[in-house]
């Protein structure tokens, strides 16, 4: 799934802050500007597939004028899709037994056709199609 938020950098004795207000304890910190945003979109991506895999609420993104930040803060909204993070990260396979006609199989064997991948890239575009995870 595919999100964007909007992140709070602040900086200070050569540290940057990143946080994301819609995701609460989202935070994280970077050595400059570009390595915080970075971060922040990793962690973000993290926070969000554990709350998809656990079924926790997600906030919806809040407007970026109405975020709350500090004077000197800096703003920026932040792309995440949790279908590429997994694809990076959980790259562990497993074995799923499935069920097809007896002709499907052989016409599949006869055709050579990689079913485990098939089943891979129907499965994918439903998911970014805006399929439930």
């Amino acid at each position: 799934m595919k999100y964007i938020y909007t992140a709070v950098f602040t900086f200070e004795d050569g540290t940057v802050y990143a946080r994301i207000p819609d995701l609460p304890g989202c935070i994280t910190t970077g050595r400059d500007l570009s390595d915080a945003i970075t971060q922040i979109t990793d962690a973000a991506n993290g926070w969000l597939a554990t709350a998809e895999d656990e079924g926790l609420e997600i906030n919806p993104p809040t407007p970026q004028n109405n975020v709350e930040r500090q004077e000197g803060a800096v703003v920026s909204f932040i792309e995440t899709d949790t279908i590429a993070y997994r694809e990076k990260t959980e790259t562990r396979s497993v074995r799923k037994n499935v069920s097809m006609p007896a002709w499907m199989a052989k016409m599949a064997d006869r055709l050579d056709i990689n079913c485990s991948k098939v089943l891979q890239d129907a499965l994918r575009a439903k998911f970014e199609s805006g399929g439930t995870v």
